[in-house]
């Protein structure tokens, strides 16, 4: 009893009930005073009963909403303070149910998302922590060969020697950390692929560029097959950065007297570019990882960051194209590209 009469005076210290009880008293009242004044007192007297219970059943009702708005606020506190395990659906029918379906819904976005920045911040973690340990070797080195520079007494050819090493890892510390900007940017959509018709001979010719000398010092040879007339909607210049990581990657692991070669071709499907060695081949167990980023697989050099398989990619992928790989140990590795054609 005290519990009831403690939540109805609770209930009455809301500004809304109170207004909501005094026009339904007020219209209480009309009602029986007409009653009385164009019927008679048993009619005004049912009037007046009839009311004073509608009255009651409504706050009831009206008590009931509350304590489920009260129990929905409480529940959005314990969402913004970060607990998403609640459900809160009753599957009835109703205006409360489809606010507690649709506070559901969001419920379940924000664990999403919130789930996704975990992620995000745990391979930022991770990526941070790998460009540190990237970046440690180079700088250790340069601070190693800055004292050994200091030295009045060095040799002159040692300090050419130190000199040239300097710039070596400096050249190698500038082309990471452009590399990393380059993949971050990808990774985060802010880099604007060109939809424009690229002939393959004319991305094929661009990209080799980069490799003629290295495939010369190792007496690499390197064939080129496909039609002229081969093109795909693509940007030109990201696509050369990503055909060029690719045969970097290929000549590296490709022993001296090797061969590389590249095919293109189209059908009404995709256009396809295949790039081959016949080098050391890739361990099946890199295979799954080759193009994530940092990954070193077994046959790596020493001076190898594990980071161009990984931006070639990002690039094809942000295109709408497609790559795969695949090795036989001691046999040689095939990339193959494919940029789908749109369907009208």
């Amino acid at each position: 009893m005290e519990w009831a009469i403690r939540s109805v005076s609770n209930l009455f210290r809301n500004r809304e009930i109170q207004l909501y009880v005094l026009i339904l008293t007020i219209v209480t009242l009309v009602a029986f005073g007409l009653a009385a004044f164009l019927l008679s007192f048993q009619a005004a007297l049912f009037v007046l009963i009839t009311s004073i219970l509608l009255i009651i059943c409504s706050l009831f009702f009206t008590k009931w909403r509350y304590e489920e708005i009260k129990k929905l606020s409480s529940y959005l506190r314990r969402i913004s303070s970060g607990d998403f395990s609640l459900d809160v659906r009753d599957n009835y029918e109703g205006e409360l149910s489809i606010l507690k379906s649709n506070i559901y819904k969001v419920t379940s976005m924000l664990s999403e998302h919130s789930s996704l920045l975990q992620q995000d911040k745990v391979k930022l973690t991770n990526a941070i922590s790998d460009i540190s340990h990237q970046l440690k070797t180079p700088l250790t080195s340069l601070m190693v060969m800055s004292d050994l520079l200091s030295n009045k007494k060095l040799d002159e050819s040692k300090r050419m020697e130190f000199t040239r090493n300097i710039r070596v890892q400096l050249e190698r510390i500038d082309w990471l950390v452009s590399s990393l900007l380059k993949l971050s940017k990808i990774d985060a959509g802010t880099v604007h692929f060109k939809k424009d018709k690229v002939i393959v001979h004319d991305l094929i010719q661009r990209s080799i560029q980069p490799v003629v000398i290295p495939m010369d010092i190792k007496q690499q040879t390197l064939q080129i097959n496909g039609d002229e007339k081969v093109t795909f909607q693509g940007d030109l210049h990201w696509t050369a950065e990503a055909i060029i990581n690719i045969l970097k990657n290929c000549v590296e692991h490709t022993e001296e007297g090797g061969g590389v070669s590249i095919t293109f071709l189209e059908n009404a499907l995709f256009t396809m570019i295949t790039i081959k060695d016949n080098g050391k081949g890739i361990a099946q167990e890199d295979l799954p990882y080759i193009f994530k980023r940092f990954y070193k697989g077994k046959n790596a050099g020493e001076d190898s960051v594990g980071i161009g398989l990984a931006m070639a990619h990002s690039i094809i992928k942000s295109q709408q194209g497609d790559i795969e790989v695949k090795s036989v140990k001691g046999m040689g590795t095939k990339f193959e590209i494919k940029f789908y054609k749109k369907v009208i």
